[in-house]
């Protein structure tokens, strides 16, 4: 979806439209969760700190964020997907893959299914949506971005390599800024230069994601389109008024992230065995630190020494802390459990 949270605002409130529009918080630590395209012009981006993107947009228009009424839309948008195919993976309220290989209404290209999709949710939310086309789910997310707002851009199999050889690397999806940065530290600039690159000398600069980068540098991406709608992780996290320095005020901002945390987990009856902190210092720079149990943690002390370890690990920090969060991942549930002992060992 283009611009999914603020172009809803925009349709239900018809004074937002054509105005730059941010929702989210305009308070001093707020946070920009979506920019409409009139405010994008400006250089106003989601993530984006609000005294910055006021700063760049000064005529910007906050409003509260509605999730009640987005994922009404996104239940109505996914509704469109099923006519077409059952294999859906949502990554969000606002985007999903879609293998249409086999689809429902026996239509022969995906181009044709992706023109209609658009066209209905048009017609059922009159929202806009880009669709990104091709053989592997990497070229296809590539391609949803090419081409937006209400874009539709198709990459072919003889011409996937030669498209990602004249490719910047910073538009490649799963290349974040800091790599991105890294990347031209190297020399590597365009999909052709990452291409020169083995495979070992890769992971030796990028670790484990070296080998992601040396096959999507091919055009080449295996992963099937998941529609099992497994909940991957459980989490929360929490911008703070002000600059966290000490170890006390750090653990005392954790508190209640930890509590919500184990609270979510008790309420699903899903409990992780892999807990990963994650740190947003006052440069904007994140971190994160995880540690795994060979079995999943349903001790919530145990849980809570983890995560101060995690975070005692690296203090003193040189920057103050924005923001604390903390994820459970590798759920299982509960039931499942039964029976299992509790081990410490990792």
């Amino acid at each position: 979806m283009d611009a999914f949270y603020a172009s809803v605002e925009q349709r239900d409130n018809p004074a937002l439209r054509g105005k730059p529009v941010a929702v989210g918080g305009s308070a001093a630590r707020g946070v920009v969760a979506a920019a409409s395209y009139e405010a994008r012009k400006f250089g106003v981006r989601s993530a984006m700190a609000s005294k910055i993107a006021i700063r760049k947009c000064p005529t910007l228009i906050f409003t509260k964020p509605r999730f009640d009424v987005y994922k009404q839309v996104s239940n109505q948008i996914r509704a469109i997907f099923a006519e077409y195919t059952d294999l859906i993976e949502p990554l969000s309220l606002d985007e999903a893959y879609l293998d249409v290989t086999e689809n429902k209404l026996g239509i022969e290209t995906a181009t044709e299914i992706a023109k209609q999709i658009k066209d209905k949710i048009f017609q059922k939310t009159q929202l806009t949506a880009s669709a990104g086309i091709s053989y592997n789910k990497f070229l296809a997310k590539i391609a949803s971005d090419y081409n937006k707002p209400n874009g539709l851009f198709v990459i072919k199999p003889s011409k996937a390599e030669a498209f990602i050889d004249e490719l910047e690397v910073a538009r490649f999806h799963g290349v974040g800024k800091v790599t991105a940065e890294k990347m031209h530290k190297l020399g590597i600039n365009v999909g052709a230069d990452l291409k020169k690159y083995e495979e070992n000398e890769l992971v030796k600069h990028f670790g484990k994601a070296g080998h992601y980068y040396y096959y999507i540098a091919r055009a080449i991406d295996m992963r099937h389109v998941s529609a099992d709608g497994t909940r991957k992780s459980i989490g929360a996290e929490n911008t703070f008024d002000t600059d966290l320095h000490t170890l006390a005020e750090m653990q005392n901002g954790l508190e209640p992230i930890i509590n919500e945390v184990w609270r979510r987990m008790e309420r699903s009856n899903i409990f992780g065995r892999t807990i990963t902190l994650k740190i947003k210092f006052d440069n904007f720079e994140t971190i994160t630190r995880s540690k795994s149990a060979f079995q999943v943690i349903k001790d919530k002390s145990f849980y809570e020494k983890i995560v101060e370890d995690l975070l005692k690990n690296d203090f003193p920090f040189e920057h103050g802390v924005r923001l604390l969060g903390v994820t459970f991942s590798n759920l299982e549930i509960n039931e499942i459990m039964e029976g299992k002992q509790l081990t410490l060992n990792f």
